[in-house]
């Protein structure tokens, strides 16, 4: 996004204003309507949980690659965009993922272990989302879009002092399922946030490809207030969440959030992303590297130093190990509880199948 050039979207409108904190080389920008925001206490945890989240997610990458998890799909380029909005709610707002939010769950509380345990086989969910305020992941896109909708429905007619926010990408938006929550939410005027992390691809699929009118501009349309922020500015996210949290709470109907990043690894660790993006535009991101630009503010304002720096590598090393060892403590599933598993409780046919698997899996010993 160097210079306002945003890759892989088809910006043709002029009205679209991108909020920034942070230029591309972590300085802040004086017309920014949020660089009041920036406290060095604030730059110093935003930076700490990305931190955190990047060397989780490279752990569950590398066990992966060993044979431990069956999938993972990688959030590295997406701390800021994470981590920005879930750190301006409160504890008791809930979270409705997509599959990608591993920011957000490590951000909410949830154990590596918790987090791990679908993509190992072990469970259809992994935590309690009552007890983290955080819902299960859906792999259907958009499904959790509108059960985000739903449950803000109920907390508008409870009367609670709550805000609910649904994550959702680029790729997800472009189903129906997202395009009716919208509706509904925009009727109904519920107390929900749809926070879209426009990462440029839908697997393959370029934004450009996806759709000709900028997604904040569409949800807008259906009656949302809107905005466009930086993704990769983990301050300029806060400050757009958490004013977006602070209107949506004071019940001027739900909102939504545009947060341009980008997908630096597959979309799965079974996509091979050389195949349909080429190298130059992967080294712009890769220049643009969440990480790398709110370290820079740190470094230059002195917020930081070599003890702080220390402690933080301790503890991101710390939590790779804690997140090898809670891998490796999961159960191996076997391929016969699926049958067990589809349904809450299995049916005769079910049972069939699994003893149909069973004799002919034996039937090789």
């Amino acid at each position: 996004m160097r210079g306002g050039r945003v890759t892989g979207l088809l910006d043709t409108s002029p009205n679209l204003d991108l909020v920034r904190v942070l230029d591309p080389d972590g300085r802040v920008l004086p017309d920014s309507p949020f660089a009041g925001s920036v406290m060095p206490e604030l730059a110093r945890d935003l930076y700490r949980w990305m931190v955190l989240a990047r060397s989780l997610d490279q752990e569950a990458y590398n066990l992966q690659r060993q044979g431990e998890l069956g999938l993972w799909l990688s959030c590295r380029g997406q701390e800021a965009a994470q981590i920005g909005s879930v750190s301006a709610l409160r504890t008791s707002d809930h979270i409705f993922p997509a599959y990608r939010e591993h920011a957000v769950g490590l951000y909410r509380g949830i154990s590596p272990g918790e987090l791990l345990s679908s993509w190992r086989g072990c469970t259809h969910g992994g935590w309690d989302p009552a007890r983290y305020r955080m819902h299960i992941y859906s792999l259907v896109l958009a499904t959790q879009t509108l059960h985000a909708t739903g449950y803000a429905m109920g907390v508008q007619a409870d009367g609670a002092d709550e805000v609910v926010l649904a994550y959702l990408g680029d790729g997800a938006s472009s189903q129906g399922d997202a395009n009716e929550a919208l509706n509904w939410a925009a009727v109904s005027q519920a107390p929900v946030i749809f926070f879209c992390q426009n990462n440029q691809w839908a697997i393959s699929t370029p934004a450009a490809a996806q759709f000709r009118t900028p997604l904040h501009q569409r949800a807008a349309g259906f009656g949302l207030s809107a905005a466009y922020v930086d993704g990769n500015d983990a301050l300029a996210v806060h400050a757009v969440t958490a004013d977006a949290v602070a209107r949506v709470r004071a019940g001027n109907g739900p909102a939504f959030i545009e947060a341009m990043t980008y997908r630096m690894a597959g979309h799965s660790t079974s996509d091979d992303p050389r195949r349909y993006r080429d190298d130059t535009e992967v080294k712009e991101w890769q220049a643009l590297d969440p990480l790398a630009r709110l370290a820079a503010l740190l470094t230059e304002q002195g917020w930081i130093d070599e003890r702080f720096r220390g402690a933080l590598d301790a503890e991101a090393d710390d939590l790779t190990a804690e997140t090898r060892r809670a891998c490796h403590a999961l159960p191996t599933p076997e391929l016969a509880d699926t049958f067990r598993n589809t349904l809450v409780a299995e049916t005769a046919l079910l049972s069939q199948e699994r003893t149909a698997f069973t004799a002919f899996k034996e039937s090789f010993a």
